[in-house]
């Protein structure tokens, strides 16, 4: 039997504990009355960083890694997606306290698993609309420029597609009447898969790709073959089963990442060009 080394034990535990990491700080927020947006935020650091330090000891891909040049503009592109997020965060959580009903139907461990599943289907929705819609590309295809895929550059997306993307999912929430604490809840997963399947790490997930989405599904996501890039769900793999966009295999890897063209949006590093570019395109 092989021996099992450091390396290996990390690969098994990225996942578990990322999803103890979200069970205990929705408990401790419940616990302790923490406030939703900061709370938010500071897991959302967290996670971040905990990915950042795996993928120099886990590493997928060396050539991945981000150089010191692009460490300073995904900084950038991170403050901006981070406000963006924050912003959208406040308006969506004021929204969700002001329509969420004060009496759920369920309780709230009923609410949580169904509001997961009602909340993933519209983070797929959204982001295949991103996909399909020629308009929303141009704000979702900036996160595609890079031509490589880690816990970084998760961060590099137009602040337009970011608003759009977490107000539909987390509006649908609130008007099909689930609670503040059970949007937050699954908001926390979702923060921790967002993050988890851009990671550069070697992580399999095996039988559990089938259920949950990890880096190996979002990789293809990536991929520059049009023909096995669909997943579009980043945190359970249901929906792409249902509606025809699962492609993973055992052992199937992209050969390329980033956009088909290149030249159809400007390069990463030029943030203001990048911020007008959808604009710029509709008008040009």
């Amino acid at each position: 039997m092989p021996r099992l080394t450091v390396e290996d034990v990390l690969a098994v535990s990225v996942q578990p504990v990322l999803l103890l990491a979200v069970a205990s700080v929705f408990a401790l927020s419940e616990w302790r009355g923490w406030e939703l947006g900061t709370a938010t935020f500071l897991f959302q650091f967290a996670v971040l960083g905990f990915l950042a330090a795996l993928e120099f000891l886990i590493p997928y891909d060396l050539s991945w890694r981000p150089t010191r040049r692009e460490w300073g503009y995904y900084g950038v592109y991170y403050v901006l997606t981070a406000t963006a997020g924050a912003l959208g965060q406040t308006v969506v959580l004021l929204a969700v306290a002001a329509i969420a009903t004060a009496h759920p139907v369920l309780p709230l461990w009923g609410e949580i698993p169904v509001a997961l599943l009602t909340g993933s289907l519209a983070s797929y929705a959204v982001h295949r609309a991103g996909h399909s819609v020629p308009w929303l590309w141009k704000l979702h295809g900036v996160h595609h420029v890079p031509a490589k895929v880690n816990v970084a550059n998760n961060g590099v997306n137009h602040v337009a597609d970011v608003f759009i993307s977490q107000g539909f999912v987390q509006l649908t929430l609130a008007f099909l009447g689930f609670s503040e604490r059970a949007v937050f809840g699954v908001g926390l997963f979702v923060i921790a898969q967002g993050y988890f399947v851009h990671a550069n790490i070697r992580v399999s997930l095996g039988p559990l790709n089938h259920v949950l989405v990890g880096p190996e599904q979002h990789r293809l996501h990536h991929s520059t073959d049009l023909s096995e890039a669909g997943h579009y769900g980043s945190d359970l793999s249901l929906w792409d089963r249902v509606f025809g966009t699962f492609t993973w295999r055992p052992g199937r890897e992209p050969a390329a990442v980033g956009l088909t063209d290149p030249r159809s949006f400007p390069a990463s590093g030029r943030i203001l060009t990048t911020l007008v570019h959808p604009w710029r395109r509709s008008l040009g």
